[in-house]
């Protein structure tokens, strides 16, 4: 469900993400794992519509990303690191408001609207401006607003940035629920026990370069030391800060 072919990005003279191959299969739980600045930003806008490659591509559903990004796009939830959320509209009318955009008809949209904020629990302020929401109702009402098209293919940067024991309990269960259904989710984080404990395969970027790929007991299997966990095989096999540093500044907008 995605696929990318020696994907690339590079701002001026310097390589953000390097020839990335990578596939990802439907119902399948994906981790995107790298150290600040890797390129995990870079990749996902790309694999989302909101970057164009400089060379390479991606697909979503089999669909070129650049080519048709309407057939893509029409399959693809996304939550962005740092959601975009109308403050003066209240959560019931953010999430109505959202399906509008994506086409959903009238009768369907009420009841998945419902059933959105009855799963994250956002019933009780659904009604209320979301310019009142603390950090972690804004996150899973962005995880809702993704989720409201019913998409066959999810993605999520650091989707647990914010959220509370209870409610990253609620997304990490959601996303399971969604993978059973047949779901593909692709997540980038930076907490490796989540990462061990609910994705099938986890890749890790470094230096814009994916270094390893598989499941975690095939990731463990690349180290010739016996590895406690994917923290000690990523703290092992990424390194260098002064590169991350310059990547970071470039995904967010200080080009040279």
């Amino acid at each position: 469900m995605i696929k990318t072919e020696r994907l690339t990005k590079r701002f001026g003279r310097f390589t953000a993400v390097d020839g990335l191959d990578l596939e990802v299969v439907p119902g399948e739980i994906f981790g995107f794992l790298g150290p600040n600045g890797a390129g995990k930003t870079t990749t996902i806008r790309m694999l989302t519509g909101l970057l164009r490659p400089t060379a390479g591509c991606a697909f979503i559903g089999g669909y070129d990303i650049h080519a048709e990004p309407l057939r893509a796009k029409a399959i693809l939830g996304y939550v962005p690191d740092e959601p975009f959320l109308y403050e003066k509209l209240t959560g019931r009318e953010f999430l109505s408001f959202m399906a509008d955009l994506y086409r959903v008809d009238e009768k369907r949209r009420i009841d998945r609207v419902a059933e959105l904020l009855h799963l994250f629990g956002l019933e009780e302020r659904a009604d209320e401006l979301v310019q009142s929401y603390s950090r972690g109702m804004r996150q899973k009402l962005a995880v809702a607003a993704a989720l409201v098209h019913d998409p066959s293919v999810l993605i999520l940067d650091e989707p647990l940035t914010g959220l509370d024991p209870r409610s990253a309990r609620i997304l990490k269960d959601t996303l399971r629920m969604l993978a059973g259904r047949g779901v593909t989710v692709f997540m980038s984080t930076h907490i490796m026990e989540i990462a061990e404990r609910i994705c099938n395969r986890v890749g890790i970027i470094d230096r814009g370069r994916l270094i390893a790929c598989g499941t975690i007991d095939e990731l463990k299997g690349l180290s010739q030391k016996d590895m406690a966990s994917l923290e000690d095989l990523f703290l092992q096999l990424t390194g260098g800060t002064a590169y991350a540093e310059v990547v970071r500044s470039l995904e967010e907008g200080d080009l040279p």
